[in-house]
């Protein structure tokens, strides 16, 4: 099967050799993850497929391959391990889409409204079984850690689900987005560094490259969904704003004591679900409000961070410079 990443990679990588390399292995784990979603009911393999063979950028596996080449890139546990992130993230789709009662994912009916909640939800479960069988052939280390991933991505979509309370808001949902998006990411990266025999530095400088990095990929995705126009983003602008969900901009606004924003306060605080005017009212306030701004220098500011711990990598070596080119990336999609 051909990998969605081996055409076109979702990470920058700039040199070709590493480019052609990355290509390859992509297809090898395209062939595990295959292979690991195959059961002896057929329609539990077509249910496990369908958001795979829906497309995805593969993000996770492919940093966990790229991580790799900071040490042997064909080591054993590798191509296993960048299974066990990609698995790990499609199931939590899985549950993501009949937790938010989403019709779509990635272009293509979601698996509980092609069938119901609970396959949807058994088929998660049954990939996050998988994602876990894989983990075991890793040995005893690889289980702890992604025992303590599991557990951040559940927590974080907890917390997400029981809000800030009287907490900070915008603290509360930063912890969120570091569980939900973070924590994996995180893993990917370290896994990389893991499986292919990377110095101890080396891995605990990219497992806090991928905390950062993936915080600020789903933080740039909050921004764009205020900035962007359909045409560039492939959704609908301001989705989060419609349904009530307050990502950084908003919470960033809703900080604000300036009697100039009484507008957009008051339509932040109001239900836009079928109300288009005010939505689009809304958005076009939110759009030019120096929130965004601020967002965007948060954003910059994680991503500075991730690319200062890549110092512990050679200078000019193409690892370096692919992994600085995707914290940069994540910056400048904001703009």
């Amino acid at each position: 099967m051909t990998s969605p990443a081996a055409a076109s990679l979702a990470l920058p990588i700039l040199d070709p050799d590493l480019a052609a390399r990355l290509r390859a292995r992509m297809g090898e784990v395209e062939d595990e993850l295959e292979r690991s979603i195959q059961s002896e009911a057929g329609f539990v393999t077509e249910a496990a497929r369908h958001l795979m063979d829906a497309g995805g950028k593969r993000l996770r596996p492919l940093l966990v391959l790229l991580a790799a080449e900071t040490g042997d890139p064909f080591a054993d546990g590798v191509v296993t391990s960048a299974c066990v992130v990609e698995l790990t993230h499609l199931a939590s789709l899985y549950h993501d889409d009949v937790m938010d009662e989403a019709d779509l994912r990635r272009g293509a009916p979601s698996a509980n409204a092609r069938w119901d909640n609970l396959v949807a939800i058994l088929t998660g479960d049954f990939l996050f079984s998988k994602s876990s069988e894989l983990t075991a052939r890793l040995g005893a280390d690889a289980v702890k850690i992604q025992a303590e991933t599991f557990t951040r991505l559940v927590e974080g979509q907890i917390l997400e689900t029981l809000g800030a309370g009287d907490g900070d808001p915008l603290e509360h949902y930063l912890r969120v987005v570091a569980g939900k998006t973070g924590s994996l990411i995180s893993t990917s990266a370290r896994y990389g560094a893991r499986f292919s025999g990377a110095s101890l530095e080396v891995e605990q400088a990219l497992t806090a490259y991928g905390a950062r990095v993936g915080s600020a990929f789903q933080l740039s995705d909050d921004i764009l969904d205020v900035s962007s126009g359909s045409d560039e983003s492939g959704k609908t602008p301001g989705t989060d704003l419609r349904e009530g969900v307050d990502t950084l901009p908003v919470l960033l606004a809703k900080r604000s004591t300036d009697p100039a924003d009484a507008r957009l306060l008051e339509l932040l605080a109001a239900d836009l679900s079928d109300d288009d005017d005010r939505h689009a009212e809304a958005l076009d306030l939110l759009r030019r409000h120096p929130a965004m701004d601020e967002a965007r220098a948060y954003v910059l500011d994680r991503a500075d961070e991730a690319r200062a711990l890549l110092t512990v990598l050679p200078e000019g070596s193409p690892v370096r410079e692919a992994l600085d080119a995707f914290a940069a990336a994540v910056a400048v999609r904001t703009a």
